[in-house]
């Protein structure tokens, strides 16, 4: 998927297509969701379940959900992790 079918992408994405974005298959992107993982905002409406599609942009963009650069470095105040860290 390339920048311009990115921006081409409705409000709202189901989870196969949110998985495409970010390159991952579409049962992990379901056990993400299942399991409160996912990186965006997710919408629920009913049984469907729906992904924002501007937060999608920004993940690509290398930001994360929320807009705030994900190359800032772990000890910078006010970083979070982008993923569960084990330990």
């Amino acid at each position: 998927m390339d920048r311009h079918d990115l921006t081409a992408l409705p409000p709202l994405v189901d989870v196969p297509t949110a998985a495409s974005v970010l390159g991952i298959g579409r049962t992990l992107a379901y056990d993400l969701v299942k399991t409160g993982q996912w990186p965006t905002t997710v919408v629920r409406i009913g049984k469907l379940i729906r992904i924002p599609s501007a937060a999608l942009l920004r993940l690509a963009d290398g930001a994360d959900a929320y807009g705030a650069s994900s190359t800032a470095p772990a000890s910078a105040p006010g970083a979070a992790a982008r993923w569960p860290v084990s330990r």
